[in-house]
């Protein structure tokens, strides 16, 4: 394990290279110039050169990027182009509510996924079946963008049960997001669910289990459930990455200080430092998200082996 570990951690360094070059590459691509973003479009030609030169733009794309990487190597993700901060500040203040807003979103799908996704494997190609099926076909068919709105309507607009925007009520403000994001994620659980559970109640040692007297809620709960866990822990990191990316369309529309939020406004003003950060930490995130769920695969399943 510990050989894994750290070969794994090794991994790391040549993939957030490449993601580091990717984000340093394509934010250059987005159209616009940051220094007439920041002197304003009537700016004289002088004044924006100024601006550029100040920001280090106009020095040639290889070294502005050699200076970035050193930067980071000493830990400075550098300062904003639109408020002049420090980024590490911005990111500091804006990451715990999208790291609060994406657990809830995973909190509200496994209450859902898990009881749909259980009873729909044990009770397969009956009415209850075919309902949680139909649930997860609407789940997935919906898009955060529309469905997000509908619940401001009914919920916030209709009945004010829940705040419309914003996060300073608490839980009560997360409730909405956290639903558009995660009923979403809870189709497509509850369909892995359903077929990683009834694919192992068709082995043998289930009906073996069975054959000796152990109940069937126990053979299921004991036996098949640990082994059908491993497809779900994939799923359910790849999932999370995904939420963290679509938080960014959540967060805009229920106007929540993630760090989605800041993503929009930075592309918007072409804050080069802030969009590469954001991106960079959402991107580390992800890796070690996927990192911990490898890990897991030998907690579930002792016979899986990480050497």
């Amino acid at each position: 394990m510990t050989q894994y570990i750290i070969r794994r951690i090794l991994q790391m360094i040549p993939i957030t290279l490449g993601i580091l070059t990717l984000i340093f590459s394509l934010i250059h691509l987005i159209p616009g110039d940051p220094a007439v973003a920041i002197a304003g479009e009537g700016a004289r030609p002088e004044d924006i050169i100024a601006v550029r030169k100040a920001l280090g733009l106009d020095q040639p794309l290889w070294t502005q990027y050699i200076h970035y990487l050193a930067r980071l190597a000493h830990g400075d993700l550098g300062r904003s182009f639109r408020t002049n901060d420090l980024v590490a500040n911005e990111i500091l203040t804006r990451y715990p509510a999208t790291i609060e807003l994406a657990l809830g979103a995973m909190f509200v799908a496994l209450i859902v996924a898990f009881p749909l996704g259980m009873i729909s494997a044990i009770y397969r190609n009956s009415w209850i079946d075919n309902v949680a099926r139909f649930f997860a076909l609407i789940g997935v068919s919906m898009p955060s963008f529309w469905f997000g709105p509908l619940l401001i309507i009914a919920f916030a607009i209709n009945h004010e049960w829940f705040p419309v925007s914003g996060r300073e009520q608490g839980l009560r403000s997360l409730v909405l997001p956290a639903m558009t994001m995660g009923l979403a994620l809870a189709a497509i659980l509850t369909r892995m669910i359903r077929v990683s559970v009834a694919e192992e109640l068709n082995q043998l040692y289930v009906t073996t289990a069975i054959a000796k007297g152990v109940t069937r809620v126990k053979a299921i709960f004991r036996h098949a459930l640990k082994n059908a866990m491993i497809p779900v822990i994939t799923v359910l990191a790849l999932q999370f990455g995904s939420l963290l990316t679509g938080a960014i369309i959540t967060e805009q529309i229920f106007s929540w200080p993630g760090l989605g939020r800041l993503l929009i406004q930075s592309i918007n003003t072409r804050d080069y430092p802030q969009v590469q950060a954001s991106i960079l930490v959402i991107a580390l995130t992800y890796i070690i998200v996927n990192f911990v769920s490898d890990l897991l695969y030998a907690v579930v399943d002792p016979r899986i082996k990480l050497g």
